[in-house]
């Protein structure tokens, strides 16, 4: 097998019908949809000793797809340079029996990799009618399945409707699940906890150490977690109670945590920019976006609860007062029309404008007390160097010393959300603000988003942190229509 490509992406440790602890003796094979292999190029990888099969139609739609800098076009392109590398120089008679998956450094193969041609049924009509592309892979599937195949043949598809169709049609289907790493958005951390009464009344021993300004206590983890919080704790998660008692874990380790202490004043009495905390949890917030130690800053929260003009306060007082950083870039998702930039009149900035309007509307409502708000404005964009950016056109960039606003992250995909942050260079901080309850992107939900997609799989970085903001301080009636509408 020398001429076979050898893989060197790694296999997911949670993969979509990983059934051998049900003892199922069947062997499986997968068929993927389109909107997967745009979803994750990688996914083919993900099935363990799976035969899993690519559909002709399927590389038909990514060839269709594939020009142009949107995202979904970037995606496609590196779905097939992967489906290539996997067949290699294989023969005709190969790649539609199952070309073997190596992964990692050699080995012994892990599944294998084909493409499914059309089969008409044996009475020369199909299920359904021929004319959709979800039909046809359908009606293939069936068609497999209708001579006597020993194999399961299942479709993967992030497509509800498509996958209700094959149910129908009596072909087995289900979504892909591999990098959705919760079940419910309710078990994402809240990067915070909320004790009644006293904390220290909690705590039977302490040791408490004072390291320059900083007074520092070490706890013992299995009582932090088992007896007084009842939830695992990681790095950059704050403590309060109701005696103004505020502390942030700064380290966790196998036996031992450790506490900086914080009082509730310090976080709500900080300033970015003029702009204080209006509760809690943006003051949390604010603590984690000024921290200089902290270079991934994950905002999560309802319509109008402060997120975006947290972020660019922090942003321009850093920028600006603090120099630490050269410029500020905002990008945001756009809708799937939105994705050819080049139709709209005008520079990059000004196609971005209609799309990244929160940010221009949340840097007036920073100077709207000034004596010249638009001086102010003005002047704010050109010293602080903010940027409107398009998400199509950061791939292969790389930013340095600049802070990344990424506004309406909870519409990515965590394929994109990875192609992005990975541009964050030296001296960098990303900052991602999302709402998971608007998730405009078609095939993405709550869960599978890659804003908490990423949410999960930072929680242990010692170098990040995510709050969960609460309340609508934007207004009255928008806290009134986000409650009742």
């Amino acid at each position: 097998m020398e001429d076979r490509a050898t893989v060197m992406n790694p296999v997911s440790s949670t993969t979509i019908g990983s059934d051998r602890s049900q003892g199922e003796a069947a062997a499986k094979t997968y068929v993927l949809d389109t909107n997967v292999l745009i979803h994750d190029p990688n996914s083919l990888l993900n099935f363990e000793e799976h035969e899993v099969v690519i559909p002709m139609t399927v590389l038909e739609e990514l060839d269709r797809l594939k020009g142009g800098k949107a995202h979904t076009a970037a995606d496609c392109r590196a779905a097939i340079r992967l489906i290539d590398q996997v067949l290699g120089e294989a023969t005709p008679e190969e790649v539609e029996n199952g070309v073997p998956i190596y992964r990692g450094g050699g080995g012994e193969p892990e599944g294998s990799l084909a493409v499914m041609m059309p089969r008409p049924m044996d009475d020369g009509d199909g299920l359904l009618p021929d004319n959709l592309n979800d039909n046809r892979i359908i009606n293939d599937i069936a068609s497999l399945k209708a001579r006597g195949s020993a194999r399961r043949h299942v479709l993967v598809s992030k497509d509800i409707n498509m996958r209700l169709k094959a149910r129908a049609c009596g072909v087995e289907a289900e979504d892909y699940h591999t990098d959705q790493l919760v079940s419910d958005i309710d078990q994402l951390t809240r990067g915070y906890f909320e004790l009644s009464g006293s904390f220290w009344d909690r705590i039977p021993q302490v040791d408490t150490e004072q390291k320059g300004p900083q007074t520092l206590h070490h706890l013992s983890r299995h009582t932090l977690v088992q007896d007084v919080l009842g939830a695992e704790v990681f790095p950059n998660q704050y403590i309060v109670d109701e005696t103004g008692f505020a502390g942030r874990i700064i380290a966790v380790d196998d036996d031992r945590v450790t506490l900086r202490h914080l009082q509730m004043d310090d976080l709500l009495y900080q300033q970015a920019w003029g702009l204080l905390p209006m509760n809690l949890q943006q003051g949390i917030a604010l603590d984690l976006l000024l921290d200089p130690e902290v270079h991934l800053v994950n905002l999560t929260g309802a319509a109008g609860s402060g997120k975006t003009i947290l972020a660019l306060a922090a942003a321009i007082e850093m920028t600006i007062e603090q120099k630490r950083f050269s410029k500020i870039i905002a990008t945001r998702s756009t809708p799937p029309l939105a994705e050819e930039h080049g139709f709209l009149p005008g520079s990059e900035e000004e196609k971005m404008d209609p799309w990244l309007g929160a940010i221009n509307d949340n840097i007036e409502a920073l100077h709207m007390e000034d004596q010249n708000p638009n001086g102010s404005i003005q002047y704010v964009k050109e010293k602080a160097n903010i940027q409107f950016k398009a998400m199509n056109y950061i791939r292969g960039r790389s930013f340095q010393r600049a802070l990344i606003l990424i506004d309406e992250s909870q519409n990515l995909s965590p394929h994109q959300m990875k192609t992005i942050i990975t541009r964050a260079g030296e001296g960098s901080k990303v900052v991602c603000l999302g709402n998971l309850a608007q998730i405009d992107t078609p095939y993405l939900n709550a869960t599978s988003s890659g804003l908490a997609y990423m949410t999960e799989r930072f929680k242990g970085f010692r170098f990040g942190g995510s709050v969960q903001l609460k309340g609508v301080p934007r207004s009255v009636l928008a806290e009134y229509a986000e409650t009742f509408l």
